[in-house]
């Protein structure tokens, strides 16, 4: 572990540059709008599908489909094609860069948002599927792509803030999302337009992404020397490498670190993914809200959870860069706050029998809002074990928890099929917040913030070890002649 030792040294003698605004601010503004716009895509379907299969629509014109009996298995299909290409994902950012897998993902999830009225006509609830999944395989490049590039963007004590701008996007892009859908949906419009709005809106930003982004600092024309220099010597990841160095697959399995990361991780699929594609219907089965009023109180937990993380980032790098905490303590902190907190908003929420419309928007924005804590906690903590391979390993560990994401939504179908049912609802609840709670004391247990050992090339490693026993020779050298004289 020497050579993280030295590099941590430097980084800390690394100036910040002069000019506030520099080019990698841009790059992460390019990273929040891909993230919006992704988000709105993934969770138009969440807001839709109710329009979708209502019996009488706002104009005659406007097709529905009251005959599908399975509107859980529609909103989970995404995720079966989400969880596949993770892993490959990862590597292929890494040997290729991830700008153009980023915009190849993003026309493509595009155009078959616009193709999904179509295929409903076409094929019903099955050809729903179809363009979920696909749009799912495409997405399941968002992650990995994007966590390699704030890898390299990123500088070792402005990462809590550069996670809550980028991740805390795609909380906006659900907040903005569910009510323009419930308003499209709810016009004469209807919600076919509301899908091609969003399609024609992500293929413009992808020919936006593919001219202004760049895979990393040493790839941009016209950064700044200074900058370049802050970024990349400070944040432990290897810039100059002729070629990507093999990832080490049985140090990445055995490290206590990623198991911890991706149990975490597991339990934020899990009740975010559930409470995303659940909270409408509650809304709409037990407080029985119309669309438009279930799509606005729907999106207040995701406004408060941008929010929420904007504010509280920069204070999170503060203390760290003061010493006030370690690295390792302060993301220990946030997840903790990621999941105790939205587990006892779930338990209160399991027990409340009088249904007041503001306290369980209340309940249901503390047990969303909180969450977005996990962003300086598991999330950004992938980049402290192993920048080098955080392409992959965000892969890894977004395949695995992804498998949740599926669970979370279809667990609501197997605890029972009345949604109109309070002890439905009580167990749904109670599930989750058991597993927010047990695998937040399992990350608090046995998470770690140091750069693990396995990061560095092989070569690297030697070479640093090597000018370090030389620094020390040298030392030893000059104390000898300086006794003698």
């Amino acid at each position: 572990m020497a050579d993280v030792k030295v590099e941590t040294a430097q980084s800390e003698k690394i100036p910040k540059p002069k000019k506030l605004i520099g080019v990698r601010h841009y790059q992460f503004v390019l990273m929040s709008i891909t993230f919006f716009m992704s988000f709105g895509i993934r969770t138009s379907l969440s807001v839709a599908i109710i329009s979708m299969t209502e019996e009488i629509p706002p104009d005659p014109s406007i097709p529905t489909y009251p005959e599908w009996d399975n509107t859980d298995t529609i909103l989970s299909s995404f995720f079966w094609g989400y969880i596949i290409p993770q892993v490959a994902a990862g590597q292929l950012s890494e040997y290729y860069g991830p700008k153009w897998l980023l915009v190849g993902t993003m026309v493509i999830a595009s155009a078959f948002h616009i193709a999904v009225p179509g295929m409903a006509a076409a094929l019903g609830s099955t050809g729903v599927m179809i363009c979920r999944i696909i749009q799912g395989l495409n997405q399941g490049f968002l992650f990995p792509c994007i966590h390699n590039m704030i890898s390299k963007w990123s500088p070792l004590y402005e990462r809590s803030m550069i996670s809550n701008l980028v991740y805390g996007n795609l909380n906006l892009g659900i907040a903005v999302c569910m009510p323009v859908m419930g308003a499209i949906c709810a016009s004469t419009a209807g919600w076919p337009v509301a899908f091609y709005v969003y399609g024609a809106l992500g293929i413009v930003w992808a020919m936006v992404f593919a001219i202004f982004a760049e895979n990393s600092p040493s790839m941009h024309k016209s950064i700044s020397e200074e900058e370049k220099n802050y970024i990349e010597g400070s944040n432990s990841v290897t810039h100059h490498a002729t070629k990507k160095e093999p990832t080490p697959w049985i140090s990445i399995l055995t490290s206590l670190p990623v198991w911890a990361i991706l149990v975490a991780g597991c339990a934020t699929c899990w009740g975010g993914h559930t409470l995303l594609t659940e909270i409408p219907s509650y809304m709409s089965n037990m407080m029985k809200f119309d669309l438009n009023e279930n799509s606005q109180l729907s999106a207040v937990p995701y406004f408060v959870q941008f929010f929420l993380g904007v504010v509280t980032a920069p204070l999170i790098d503060r203390m760290v860069e003061k010493k006030t905490v370690s690295i390792t303590t302060s993301r220990k902190i946030c997840n903790s706050l990621a999941s105790f907190l939205p587990g006892a908003a779930l338990i209160y929420l399991a027990f409340l029998e009088d249904l007041d419309a503001t306290l369980v928007t209340v309940l249901f924005v503390v047990a969303v809002a909180t969450s977005v804590f996990m962003q300086s906690g598991y999330l950004i903590n992938v980049l402290d074990v192993a920048p080098n391979h955080a392409g992959t390993l965000l892969g890894i560990i977004n395949g695995a928890n992804n498998i949740f994401s599926i669970l979370g939504p279809l667990s609501v179908g197997l605890l029972g099929s009345d949604k109109k049912d309070p002890l439905l609802w009580r167990s749904v609840f109670l599930l989750t917040a058991g597993i927010y709670i047990g695998t937040g004391l399992f990350y608090v247990l046995f998470t770690s913030a140091e750069v693990q050992s396995w990061n560095e090339p092989r070569v690297r490693k030697n070479v640093v070890e090597k000018d370090i026993s030389n620094n020390v020779q040298t030392e030893k050298m000059e104390n000898t002649k300086l006794s003698n004289c």
